[in-house]
């Protein structure tokens, strides 16, 4: 695992998918993995839309020095884990930009068989998620990417939802360490394919 090239890519506006983001940087550090990049989708509202939510402007501030990901990172990675909120059950258009940029990529088949995993929140339980990390990983088959969802690869995905497609929760919510535990298992399959991929 530890020359696996990973790349941590999150869109998050009020924080939740930030977090989520950490935690899986964590515990691809645990995980021996040495060449991380921890980056975010760049942000697409207007500030004076983005007052008008006090946690959207202040996680905005707070984070605007995380490095903002581009289609070299894509290009640049083995394995890629995506953390993004749910908006109507679907991808935020914000990191729908990203994904639309990566044509050039694609069409030379510089995505083909990178590792990717998705992981999501929403405002309530069934806000949607598991709609959000479907319609993430429709782009990545037509990337021709291996998609590594975490199934039930581990009992403590039961334990924290039973989300067989990603890590998902409420959003808002503080990650338990069973939850950061949901995660590791997640990272472990991913960082782990690609390795075998690489190999």
């Amino acid at each position: 695992m530890k020359d696996v090239k990973l790349a941590i890519i999150y869109y998050s506006s009020t924080g939740t998918n930030y977090k989520l983001s950490k935690a899986a940087e964590e515990a691809a550090k645990d995980l021996g993995v040495k060449e991380i990049k921890f980056l975010r989708v760049e942000e697409t509202v207007p500030e004076e839309i983005m007052k008008t939510n006090e946690d959207w402007i202040k996680h905005f501030n707070a984070t605007k020095d995380v490095p903002v990901a581009s289609i070299d990172d894509l290009e640049w990675a083995d394995a890629i884990i995506f953390s993004a909120p749910t908006r109507y059950g679907n991808l935020p258009s914000q990191f729908s930009s990203l994904m639309d940029s990566t044509g050039p990529l694609w069409q030379k088949g510089k995505l083909v068989d990178k590792v990717v995993s998705g992981m999501t929140s929403a405002g309530n339980p069934h806000g949607g998620q598991e709609g959000t990390l479907l319609a993430l990983y429709k782009s990545m088959m037509h990337w021709g990417a291996v998609i590594a969802n975490p199934g039930y690869s581990d009992p403590v995905i039961f334990e924290t939802g039973g989300n067989p497609y990603g890590f998902s929760t409420v959003g808002g919510s503080d990650l338990s360490d069973k939850d950061k535990q949901a995660i590791k298992a997640q990272v472990k399959r991913t960082v782990g394919i690609a390795a075998k991929i690489k190999a």
